[in-house]
């Protein structure tokens, strides 16, 4: 995972990007992608997973990039959240 965060920050940084990138600014770049998403979807049932493939990695980059920005632990929260699933979506539900 590591070196997947050094590429992207890496790109980030040789474009002169980081000032934009405020937790404001990433929170509507990943809402703006995940639509994006959604819209390969849309209409009909061939989906062209060329283009779901380059959106969904357009939200994954902005993600990680939030995580950076905002100094958190990826695997942490997603454990945190997933133990948080757990306790209200048990198994016997």
């Amino acid at each position: 995972m590591q070196e997947t965060m050094n590429k992207i920050l890496k790109f980030r940084d040789e474009r002169g990007w980081k000032p934009y990138h405020t937790p404001e600014n990433l929170a509507k770049s990943i809402s703006i992608e995940a639509a994006e998403l959604l819209e390969c979807f849309q209409w009909n049932q061939e989906t062209d997973f060329t283009h779901v493939n380059e959106e969904l990695a357009d939200v994954l980059i902005y993600c990680l990039q939030m995580v950076d920005i905002l100094g958190v632990n990826a695997k942490q929260i997603i454990f945190e959240k997933l133990e948080k699933n757990a306790l209200k979506y048990p198994i016997e539900k």
